[in-house]
């Protein structure tokens, strides 16, 4: 059965999501399925009640209704969207209150990704070996991810015109990279990414992918490409990070979004600031950064001994 049209209110909270807050297509995609699912359960409840509707015990009774179902991290967006949408309403005079805003949150601190050590990070870069472009392309993709923490949809949206004054650099060199809601960033790029990037460009890697038609006008400007000379895209992004870590014997630990983690991770661990991890990730709270970079307890524990004067080690 397809699914019934979201409600006047819903669709006006999409188009405001677009319009003022730059969300993606794939974002908002995200956002239309869980909002028709949430239209779908209290139409279909025992109060057949509208989204606008709704009260603070029909969106627990709902939230209790996912968790069976449903993973944490699933019910937690699921919940995010439904925030959103109620806040929208109130904000815009269409509703009295936001029946979400006594609601608990979803802890899903525990299911983010645990970060690799760095011997591990350092295996799975080395486990990119060979010559060929594919093989130049998969180390300077490997090594941006690692070294800028970015996002791999920001990597994989990079264009060579955001990388050609870093490579020129005699310094530090920057990237821009284009996060969430549109919003530019610029980030350094270490210098074993920037040789790895530089080795990808040269006539050995990104040339010899480039087809003799471009099948999209913006592939052409695309920093990384598949082996049919198109951008790279996500899933392929994806595949190319599985790839290695099988090779490195870490085949269900690794993925894009765990070299962001670790990045992050191993930052805080050397002393960098937050703050400054904040402005690197991209994050607009601190308090998603503090989720996403738990410090190690191990590594706590030693920053405790060696700093507390009364920690009790001799």
């Amino acid at each position: 059965m397809p699914a019934a049209p979201l409600s006047r209110n819903a669709e006006e909270f999409l188009s405001w999501l677009e319009v003022e807050r730059g969300r993606s297509p794939r974002t908002l995609s995200s956002y239309r399925r869980d909002l028709g699912a949430y239209q779908a359960y209290l139409g279909d409840g025992p109060t057949g009640v509208s989204m606008d509707q709704a009260t603070s015990s029909d969106v627990a009774a709902y939230v209790a209704s996912l968790r069976q179902t449903h993973s944490a991290s699933s019910v937690a967006r699921a919940l995010s969207t439904m925030r959103g949408f109620h806040r929208f309403l109130v904000e815009e005079d269409l509703v009295p209150t936001d029946p979400t805003a006594d609601l608990p949150g979803i802890g899903i601190a525990d299911l983010l990704p645990k970060a690799l050590s760095e011997e591990e990070t350092s295996r799975l870069l080395g486990a990119v070996v060979g010559t060929g472009p594919a093989v130049l392309r998969d180390r300077a993709l490997l090594e941006v991810l690692y070294a800028t923490g970015a996002r791999v949809s920001e990597v994989v949206g990079l264009n060579l015109g955001n990388l050609a004054e870093a490579l020129e650099a005699t310094d530090v060199p920057l990237i821009r990279l284009f996060g969430k809601g549109s919003k530019e960033r610029v980030v350094p790029l270490g210098r074993l990414a920037r040789d790895a990037l530089a080795q990808w460009l040269s006539g050995q890697g990104r040339p010899l992918l480039v087809p003799a038609r471009w099948r999209f006008r913006d592939d052409a400007e695309a920093l990384f490409l598949n082996v049919r000379g198109g951008r790279l895209t996500r899933v392929g992004a994806f595949g190319v990070v599985k790839k290695y870590a099988n090779r490195a014997g870490l085949a269900d630990r690794v993925s894009p979004h765990v070299l962001r983690h670790s990045c992050a991770t191993h930052m805080l661990a050397h002393g960098a600031d937050i703050r400054v991890v904040q402005e690197l990730l991209g994050h607009a709270s601190i308090a998603t950064t503090q989720r996403y970079t738990k410090v190690s307890s191990d590594h706590l524990r030693r920053a405790y001994e060696s700093a507390h004067p009364r920690a009790g080690t001799k």
